[in-house]
């Protein structure tokens, strides 16, 4: 069975891989600066499909594996969600969305769009400074517990 199912991912692969060259060789000879970028929008809609491609097979196939091997661990990756919509909703809620300064561009972005903004650089600071308090307490921790 195992079998089987690698012969259909290599397929699906090749395919997605002869597609992705078959886009970027379109682009590049059509210009990707012609016809008000139509070529790079393309481009990064394939991008964004493929992304979707891999990120919905990660999942899937990790739920597979873990709902066939370890029951039980189901339980962990919904709390895991949970604790990330929670901590999403709360940096939503810190997210002031006010306009950007000495922004100059052609077209202003909306409030939705600066409010979500926020919200992912709040979720950027509050991720980053708990890994950086994870390595600083892990190593103290660590210090500790050798000493004795």
């Amino acid at each position: 069975m195992n079998q089987k199912y690698a012969k259909i991912f290599k397929i699906v692969l090749w395919v997605l891989m002869i597609l992705s060259v078959g886009v970027l060789v379109w682009g590049s000879l059509t210009g990707f600066e012609a016809n008000d970028g139509a070529a790079t929008n393309v481009l990064l809609g394939w991008a964004y499909i493929v992304l979707g491609i891999a990120l919905a097979s990660v999942i899937c196939v990790g739920l597979y594996v873990t709902a066939t091997t370890n029951p039980k661990g189901l339980i962990k990756i919904g709390i895991a969600l949970v604790a990330a919509a929670v901590l999403f909703g709360i940096c939503y809620l810190l997210a002031s969305g006010a306009p950007a300064v000495g922004y100059s561009g052609a077209k202003l972005p909306s409030a939705s769009e600066l409010k979500m903004t926020d919200t992912i650089l709040n979720l950027a600071y509050l991720v980053g400074g708990a890994a950086i308090l994870s390595i600083i307490f892990g190593e103290v921790w660590m210090t500790i517990r050798n000493k004795k």
